[in-house]
């Protein structure tokens, strides 16, 4: 299984930025599909976006959507989930995901095998 190790979270004002990594190692970088999820306290762990192996196909949740960009470097085993425009609401533990599988439902947990531990944005209004 590949491991994965988010970075970049933080506390933002309203309206700001964040740029969030996740180091992959252990596996073949290019054949995951990778994703980013979110849990807020109290809530389940949601979908926010999905790429391809490629990089040429990606997806977001409605709430993301126009917000934030997720890209990858298969080059160098990162991934990046791009954050402008925060909101209070988006407060949460951010979550990379990935899968080697051929799955039908990219925006679902249950989905990916393996997942980082996670890392903090926090977005003050």
């Amino acid at each position: 299984q590949v491991k994965l190790v988010e970075s970049g979270g933080g506390l933002v004002q309203a309206g700001g930025s964040l740029r969030l990594s996740c180091a992959a190692s252990g596996g073949t970088f290019s054949s995951y599909v990778m994703g980013w999820f979110r849990q807020a306290p109290g809530k389940e762990r949601d979908f926010v976006a999905t790429i391809s192996r490629s990089g040429h196909g990606t997806s977001y949740a409605d709430s993301v959507q126009g917000r934030f960009t997720i890209s990858r470097d298969n080059a160098e085993n990162m991934l990046y989930l791009q954050m402008n425009t925060l909101k209070p609401e988006d407060t949460a533990v951010y979550y990379c995901a990935a899968t080697d599988r051929v799955i039908t439902s990219r925006n679902k947990v249950a989905e990916y095998e393996s997942w980082g531990q996670g890392t903090q944005v926090t977005v003050s209004s």
